[in-house]
């Protein structure tokens, strides 16, 4: 009996699934930090930030580039290039990758509502400025 092999798009969903997980640990962790140092017990070691939350936009306003910069963090933002378009966001890297950035990168542009297109030279992210 052979075992099935986790397609390329499966094993990406279940990074998605823990990487909301891992955020959420994130946030616990950095509420409890403050709670600690709320009541005075030392912190031995520093709570990372935790992962940066969408900023909330209008309903009827478009998308920005600066409002899609702010869902990376900055060790991911400085890797890319963003450009407006009429009806999308462009983002692409600025060098290469790695399987685990692009794995992040594909993770946040898809949350938005986003997309990966593959065009050889040309393959970018790219995400919808209409707020759906």
């Amino acid at each position: 009996m052979s075992e099935k092999k986790p397609s390329v798009e499966e094993v990406l969903q279940r990074i998605d699934q823990l990487l909301v997980v891992l955020k959420e640990i994130s946030q616990d962790l950095a509420d409890i930090s403050r709670s600690l140092k709320g009541v005075g017990v030392p912190s031995p070691v520093t709570a990372p930030a935790p992962l940066p939350a969408p900023t909330p936009v209008a309903a009827e306003r478009m998308r920005s580039v600066k409002d899609v910069r702010t869902l990376f963090p900055k060790e991911l933002e400085d890797m890319l290039n963003f450009d407006e378009t009429g009806k999308y966001i462009i983002i692409k890297p600025r060098q290469y990758l790695g399987s685990e950035n692009f794995a992040k990168i594909a993770s946040i542009v898809r949350g938005t509502g986003g997309e990966y297109i593959s065009a050889g030279k040309e393959s970018h992210f790219r995400v919808p400025r209409e707020l759906r």
